[in-house]
């Protein structure tokens, strides 16, 4: 198993796919049996917020770095093995916030999972800088598109400044048949290429359901690359899902989650809170909810 357990997902640009790439590679680490916390750190333009359906006076990532929560107050069950750390999404919670107090939430969720994805906003800011220097590496992600790949570029430097490492490159969106090298593309930037992840109409379709693609249309190529990504980062053997079979291994579909983590008295067997909002009423409006979310995210990463 490798040592790094702390991954910064981040890229320069928005729009190439982070918040899709940390959703299914922590969806693949969870079907795994790995114990899994993605983490909301874009501050200012939170993405993860509906994926759990939090009303308005829920406790969030803003309010443990403004010292009035602890942690394990801001993290939501969305399926077995795996959470949410969402921030906030008023511009009176971001202005309370102290991005230093991350170092802490950040330590205090390595301690209690197996694995933590950081969700770095794009952009060039404190808070944006800070995630990469306290994760143990950095996976970077662009599609093979020069301005993305530019924009990688500085994200490396930034990663430099910040003092932390550069695991390697995850290219999506990638075109069979294409003239373009991903291998050559990630020696430009002079970091591994770890995965490119191709175009797949499964994974738009995935977003409508309110699904992650891993476990929407798990035998799509595209899922079978954040899979890939999982074992190599885990160090372990993923086995392939049986052809017709949406066996998700314990992570299933987010819609379900959803119902399970904001249903009235509900207990978090990952976390232990008890959340007593009862925003989950069916399936349909779990599903609405995550997938304009991830519709959200996906525009604005």
């Amino acid at each position: 198993m490798s040592h790094e357990t702390v991954y910064s997902i981040a890229s320069g640009k928005g729009g190439v796919g982070k918040t899709t790439t940390t959703v299914n590679l922590g969806t693949a680490l969870a079907q795994a049996g790995k114990r899994v916390a993605i983490v909301d750190v874009d501050l200012g333009m939170a993405n993860l917020a509906g994926f759990v359906s939090l009303s308005p006076d829920s406790t969030t990532l803003h309010d443990v770095l403004a010292g009035n929560a602890a942690v394990e107050d801001a993290t939501y069950r969305l399926a077995e093995n795996i959470v949410a750390v969402p921030s906030g999404i008023g511009l009176d919670e971001y202005a309370e916030t102290s991005p230093e107090g991350l170092r802490e939430a950040v330590s205090d969720l390595r301690a209690a999972y197996d694995y933590v994805l950081l969700d770095v906003g794009a952009g060039i800011s404190h808070e944006t800088v800070l995630p990469l220097g306290l994760a143990d590496a950095v996976l970077l992600v662009s599609t093979p598109e020069p301005a993305a790949v530019q924009d990688t570029q500085k994200t490396i430097e930034l990663t430099a400044r910040a003092g932390g490492d550069i695991a390697g490159l995850v290219l999506t969106r990638t075109l069979p048949g294409s003239d373009i090298s991903h291998e050559d593309l990630a020696s430009r930037l002079d970091v591994p290429l770890l995965a490119s992840v191709p175009e797949d109409d499964a994974a738009r379709e995935s977003v409508y359901a309110g699904t992650p693609l891993v476990a929407y249309e798990p035998n799509g190529p595209a899922a079978a690359a954040y899979r890939r990504l999982a074992a190599d980062l885990a160090g372990i053997e993923l086995e392939s899902p049986d052809d017709g079979a949406n066996d998700t291994d314990g992570a299933d579909d987010v819609d379900e989650t959803a119902e399970d983590d904001n249903t009235a008295g509900d207990t978090d067997a990952e976390t232990g809170r008890t959340d007593d909002s009862d925003n989950a009423d069916s399936d349909d409006a779990d599903s609405t909810a995550v997938s304009s979310a991830i519709t959200e995210a996906e525009s604005n990463d």
